[in-house]
């Protein structure tokens, strides 16, 4: 004759999963958590890469014939006006046949002429327009966010007699007095506790060899 479980049996039984399901349960949260916190991380590390990959192409495309040539450089810097009536000293360069960004009043314009900005609050800025509009002269260019979560943006130079990189928050003059342009624009993301920093390299031109 088979005996039953004792209550007491059954009592221990239930409390061992109990005590397991409370354990699963803790694991599966955890883990949920952790997944969470890694998707920001891959998803910051997403929009970094984007990022850099949209600047250094259109980098490439400004130094394309005819704006790139051995004499001339494709990245000439100059004061440019900006919304709040100021100027500021940046690094420019043309697109030939604008960008997927910028969004026009009338109808797209080629010939346009860009600068990176940092405004506070707003982000990495491209600040644009066409020499063809009437407006050129008279008006600061539009500015269009490009990425919020780059919070600085400075320039590296390869200085040949150290044989090392120097960066430097502003743009550097060369011994004629003759702004310099930088090898490389260095950005730092920043979001929430990550931060990430990148090089971009600016393509340089040299006579007969494409700039990449």
């Amino acid at each position: 004759m088979r005996k039953a479980f004792t209550l007491l049996e059954i009592l221990v039984a239930l409390a061992l999963t109990a005590l397991v399901l409370v354990a699963l349960n803790t694991f599966v949260f955890s883990m949920g958590e952790l997944w969470g916190r890694n998707a920001d991380l891959r998803l910051f590390d997403r929009h970094v890469r984007a990022v850099s990959r949209f600047l250094e192409e259109q980098l490439r495309v400004a130094a394309l014939p005819p704006n790139g040539d051995a004499e001339t450089s494709p990245f000439p810097v100059e004061d440019v006006r900006t919304q709040g009536n100021g100027t500021e000293t940046l690094m420019t360069f043309e697109l030939p046949q604008g960008c997927r960004l910028f969004v026009w009043p009338g109808q797209p314009l080629p010939e346009v002429v860009c600068a990176f900005s940092i405004r506070p609050g707003a982000g990495l800025v491209m600040l644009w327009h066409s020499r063809l509009e009437k407006t050129f002269d008279d008006q600061p260019p539009r500015e269009t966010v490009v990425s919020p979560l780059v919070t600085e943006m400075t320039y590296d130079y390869y200085d040949e007699g150290f044989k090392n990189w120097k960066n430097q928050t502003t743009l550097q003059k060369g011994n004629q007095g003759q702004y310099l342009v930088p090898q490389r624009l260095h950005l730092k993301f920043v979001y929430r506790t990550h931060t990430q920093e990148v090089a971009i390299p600016i393509p340089a031109v040299s006579a007969g060899i494409p700039p990449f």
